[in-house]
């Protein structure tokens, strides 16, 4: 098929039936309010807002869409949820998203992770209501991390030490399993991808043990911000290139059935390998008075050096790249969060404006 222009995107989700689950979160709230630009009906399915402050809040999300609060380990109430609003698509990123965090919680990041996956695997194996589109998103952290300097491809061994990348290893696996076990059928109503990408940035993002997040909470109240791993590199990409990745992985699934089962990286650039120290001095031209310094302090938990993945299968079949320079993507952040400190803008605006920004860039591209 003919490469889709972001006009095609759009018509394509403008009054579709969309549960986003994990629509609290900071990618799922930027995703959940896309969507609504676009046009579209969205229900979110999520236990609670993890963060305070958070996106999802901060842009009042609550009055865009349908915000449902629905426990994904809970199956009766996934079950009831999905089977009473009959979506035409469906976006999987509830989890429990933090390494750290998954060292604290190991069982309830299992249980979300694995358990809430494979809740929602069982809804869609037995769903006959209409036909669904489904994008099930886990992480870069499903591969065997072997600290080589060498991009990881949809066909690399996973695996994962920490409770966080084993029980997102185990989903993927899930998946995988129910796709070839119950949902080869021809007549199959459901047809599902996995998307793998790994922590994204953008404004509205305040969980603990981040980057940038970890930076505005310091600078925020003009503290220097402890920095453990200067020289580590990780996949700096804005959360809005991310997410059109999805999005496009959705419109092809539903166009093209014999992606139904397939995996897609979405990473940035194989050439931009940048470090946390250039995250930090690109961030101090934004915010004058940033700061930082260097800790010897070690983690008690085991915290990979270098993940990168190959997306060239997402580029190649599902026509997406990045668009986005990393400068721009750290402007686009950090002015985030400085119109969110001076208090007197409106932040659904502000997240819109960055939506339609970036939208704009898309198109001079496809000109």
């Amino acid at each position: 098929m003919k490469t889709p222009k972001l006009a095609q995107i759009k018509n394509f989700y403008k009054n579709k039936r969309i549960i986003v689950t994990g629509h609290t979160g900071f990618k799922g709230s930027w995703l959940s309010l896309w969507l609504s630009n676009f046009g579209a009906k969205v229900m979110g399915l999520s236990n609670n807002i993890p963060t305070t402050p958070s996106h999802y809040s901060t842009i009042q999300l609550k009055n865009k869409i349908t915000s449902k609060r629905c426990d994904i380990r809970n199956y009766n109430s996934l079950h009831k949820e999905i089977n009473k609003f009959k979506p035409d698509l469906i976006f999987h990123l509830a989890a429990q998203s933090i390494v750290k965090k998954s060292y604290d919680s190991p069982y309830i990041t299992w249980q979300t992770n694995l358990g809430g996956t494979i809740n929602l695997l069982e809804v869609l194996k037995n769903y006959t209501k209409s036909k669904v589109v489904a994008v099930l998103i886990t992480s870069d952290k499903v591969y065997k991390n072997l600290e080589v300097d060498r991009p990881y491809k949809e066909d690399d061994s996973l695996g994962g030490f920490d409770p966080y990348s084993g029980s997102k290893a185990s989903a993927d696996i899930a998946i995988q399993s129910y796709v070839n076990s119950f949902m080869k059928n021809k007549n199959n109503n459901v047809l599902i991808s996995t998307a793998r990408a790994g922590n994204v940035i953008g404004g509205g993002d305040w969980s603990e043990g981040r980057l940038i997040p970890d930076c505005i909470r310091a600078w925020s109240k003009n503290k220097k911000v402890s920095v453990r791993n200067p020289n580590s590199t990780r996949p700096w990409q804005h959360v809005l290139e991310v997410l059109i990745g999805y999005m496009k992985l959705a419109f092809y699934l539903s166009k093209v059935k014999n992606l139904h089962g397939q995996v897609f990286n979405f990473g940035p650039k194989l050439k931009n390998k940048f470090r946390v120290i250039d995250v930090l001095r690109e961030s101090k031209f934004r915010w004058i008075k940033a700061g930082w310094k260097i800790t010897k302090h070690k983690n008690k938990f085991k915290e990979s050096k270098l993940l990168h993945l190959n997306s060239l299968k997402s580029k190649k079949t599902l026509k997406w790249d990045n668009s986005l320079s990393f400068k721009e993507s750290i402007r686009l952040s950090i002015e985030w969060y400085k119109k969110f400190y001076e208090k007197k803008n409106n932040m659904t605006q502000i997240s819109i404006n960055q939506i339609n920004f970036y939208q704009k860039i898309i198109q001079k591209i496809e000109k």
